[in-house]
């Protein structure tokens, strides 16, 4: 059991870091510019010249799901930074004070999960103009709500450990306490969700491409390319198959590495194994 742990922890690293290294260096891989026109190549199926085919206005496919990583990653880590950083500091005060502050804090939160997420966010970007750094403020901002949850709980434990008690004694300041003392300790499943959001933020921003409410063209992203693809579906199908592979196999890795790392860094695991 542990084996096959290790096995996809290591399927999902490899995945993470080639699709982080593709968006890194996508000016040096990507053959053509993603948003150049060539009029005497449009439709044209995979080739030596043109790997992954071109597109309905002659862009090259490949070069364009190179920088459409980018814009995919660039998104998932923003998104899930900001909704870290909320769900951390909301997290750290409702569960060290507790009381009518946790009440409060934690009634907003059952009030923002009420709301389907991906409804909320389509209602926030009818409202504005949809463009990348709506998208992941949008996003970010929609979805703290279980890091909150995640570190309240944590705090909740870690409030009364010995190490606090003693910082308190020794005259520490209250901004030491919970960012020094005991959002160190409690950080484990902070990663696990993060990890995971990356994930869920790809699917909602290709999601909100496909729909016409994200990422706008001539700028490439996976949603936008598959958007542009389902009407050429019967004639040109590498159109939808290959923005599709890359959504799927993105989202696989970040999830098997979530899911790999939930059970390495759980002590009830490290206690069965042992």
């Amino acid at each position: 059991m542990k084996k096959n742990k290790n096995f996809l922890f290591i399927i999902g690293l490899i995945i993470v870091a080639t699709m982080s290294i593709i968006a890194l260096l996508a000016p040096y891989i990507a053959p053509y510019d993603p948003t150049s026109l060539n009029v005497d190549a449009i439709l044209q199926p995979p080739s030596p010249e043109h790997l992954l085919g071109t597109d309905s206005l002659g862009r090259d496919v490949f070069s364009r799901l190179v920088y459409g990583a980018r814009v995919s990653l660039w998104v998932g880590f923003l998104a899930v930074g900001i909704s870290a950083c909320i769900g951390i500091v909301l997290g750290l005060v409702a569960g060290y004070f507790g009381g009518i502050i946790d009440e409060i804090i934690m009634r907003f939160v059952d009030i923002m999960l009420c709301f389907p997420s991906f409804f909320l966010i389509l209602a926030v970007i009818a409202f504005l103009e949809p463009n990348l750094t709506n998208i992941m403020i949008v996003i970010g901002l929609t979805s703290w709500m279980g890091v909150a949850r995640l570190v309240r709980a944590e705090t909740l434990s870690l409030r009364t450990r010995e190490f606090v008690l003693a910082a308190k004694l020794s005259g520490a300041s209250l901004t030491r306490i919970l960012f020094i003392h005991i959002l160190p300790n409690g950080l484990a499943p902070v990663l696990v969700s993060a990890t995971l959001g990356i994930a869920s933020a790809i699917l909602t921003e290709s999601a909100l491409s496909f729909l016409g409410l994200g990422v706008q063209p001539p700028t490439p992203s996976w949603g936008n390319m598959l958007m542009e693809g389902k009407d050429v579906l019967e004639i040109a199908p590498w159109l939808s198959i290959f923005p599709g592979l890359c959504i799927l196999i993105t989202v696989l890795g970040y999830n098997l590495l979530g899911e790999t790392l939930r059970d390495i860094l759980d002590p009830r695991n490290k206690k069965l194994g042992s």
